[in-house]
């Protein structure tokens, strides 16, 4: 494994700061979203920003699908709440079969899909075996996360400390800034 499949092709501050007409105007035609600490907080319904997100991705033209490793009663009863995608739960994310099987179902290709995700390991790692742009946020933090998640997000610090590093010295990466 390259580090450069742990860099996430942009970071933002949050999925609300992206700008999505712009993205399609370049071309993009496909959002997959992973849901917890993306879009809301763990386990959280979604509320009314994701679901005016999603309303605007629609009204632009965006499929829009969420990719979770959460069992489906979560992602169902999220992707009903905000109506304009699809959805594939127990993605086994970081793999990429799942990232092809929602190009797949939304009628896009790694040319015209981004994903928008909040953990290196998972989200990053999958988009980034898949061929797909990857957009890493800030994770939307209320609550109490799981050790597991706790202990990812200690690890993430320093892939994120050599993303930095490589941003500032390597080569520029973000060819089309999301701003």
């Amino acid at each position: 494994m390259s580090k450069r499949n742990l860099y996430p092709r942009d970071y933002v501050d949050s999925t609300y700061s992206i700008d999505f007409k712009k993205l399609y105007d370049q071309g993009y035609r496909g959002v997959i979203f992973d849901v917890d600490n993306t879009l809301v907080p763990h386990n959280a319904p979604a509320d009314d920003r994701a679901k005016a997100l999603f309303k605007e991705l629609h009204d632009l033209g965006f499929q829009a699908l969420l990719l979770s490793n959460n069992k489906e009663p979560r992602v169902k009863t999220f992707k009903e709440a905000v109506e304009y995608c699809t959805y594939i739960y127990k993605a086994n994310k970081p793999s990429a079969s799942g990232y092809k099987r929602a190009m797949e179902q939304m009628g896009t290709d790694v040319t015209n899909t981004i994903f928008v995700g909040d953990q290196i390991l998972t989200d990053v790692w999958g988009a980034n075996r898949a061929g797909i742009r990857s957009v890493m946020v800030k994770p939307v933090l209320k609550w109490k996360e799981e050790i597991q998640i706790i202990f990812k997000r200690f690890l993430e610090a320093f892939i994120l400390l050599g993303y930095r590093i490589y941003k500032l010295y390597g080569k520029n990466i973000n060819k089309v800034p999301l701003k």
